[in-house]
C-alpha cells in the first residue's frame, strides 16, 4: 500500500502521475555534488508527439533537499500520455547548465473529469477490435469514387495492429499496477 506522498514525499521521479493531482517528489541525493546554496534544479517536460514549448518546473530547496511540487491546478491543464522529462542543474553564479538525468512519466487522465479517460492505446485498441468485428460484413479491400481511392487495412494487418496495441495497453496497466504496489503478472514465485 502506498503512503501519503503529500506528507511523506517520495524520493526520485515518479513513473505514473495523474492529471489534476498535486505532483510531489524530492531529490536528496543531489546536494553533495550540487549544493543547494549554489545550484537550482529544473525540469523540462514535453508530451511525446507535442511540438510546442516544453513545460518548465523549478524545484524548491528545503534544507539540503530539492523538492518538486506541481500544483493540481497546473497539472489539470496537462494532457494524459507519455511525457519525457529532463532534470538539469543550473549553477547560480554563471547560469551554467548540465543535464543530470532524463526519463518518462506515464501521465494518466483525470478520473474525475468528464469524457473518455482511456489512454490513446486503449482507444485505438477498441477501434481496431471494432473494425475486426465488422470486417466480415464489409470485405471490400479498396474502392474508388470520383477519382478518389481508399484502401482498407487487410485482416492480417488489423490482427498485427491489435497485437501491438494489446501489448501497449498491458504495458500501461502493468506500470500503473507496479506504481500502486499491485502485482503485474511478471512476478515469479520460487520455492526452495
Amino acid at each position: 500500500m502506498m503512503g501519503n506522498p503529500l506528507d511523506n514525499v517520495p524520493e526520485g521521479e515518479p513513473v505514473v502521475l495523474v492529471v489534476g493531482d498535486t505532483w510531489v517528489w524530492q531529490r536528496s541525493d543531489l546536494a553533495t555534488d550540487y549544493p543547494v546554496a549554489t545550484y537550482n534544479l529544473n525540469y523540462s517536460l514535453q508530451r511525446e508527439g507535442d511540438v510546442g514549448a516544453p513545460t518548465a518546473i523549478a524545484a524548491a530547496k528545503v534544507g539540503n533537499v530539492y523538492k518538486v511540487t506541481v500544483a493540481a491546478a497546473t497539472t489539470a491543464a496537462l494532457a494524459a500520455g507519455v511525457w519525457r522529462w529532463t532534470a538539469t542543474m543550473v549553477r547560480i553564479a554563471d547560469a551554467a547548465r548540465v543535464a543530470i538525468s532524463a526519463g518518462t512519466f506515464n501521465v494518466r487522465a483525470n478520473p474525475a473529469a468528464a469524457g473518455d479517460v482511456r489512454s490513446h492505446a486503449a482507444k485505438v485498441l477498441a477501434a481496431i477490435e471494432s473494425l475486426i468485428e465488422g470486417k466480415a460484413a464489409s470485405d471490400v479491400a479498396s474502392y474508388s469514387i470520383a477519382g478518389r481511392s481508399l484502401t482498407k487495412l487487410s485482416f492480417a494487418e488489423l490482427l498485427d495492429a491489435r497485437a501491438f496495441y494489446r501489448r501497449e495497453v498491458k504495458r500501461e496497466r502493468d506500470a500503473a499496477n507496479a506504481a500502486a504496489g499491485r502485482p503485474t503478472g511478471r512476478t515469479y514465485a520460487v520455492r526452495f
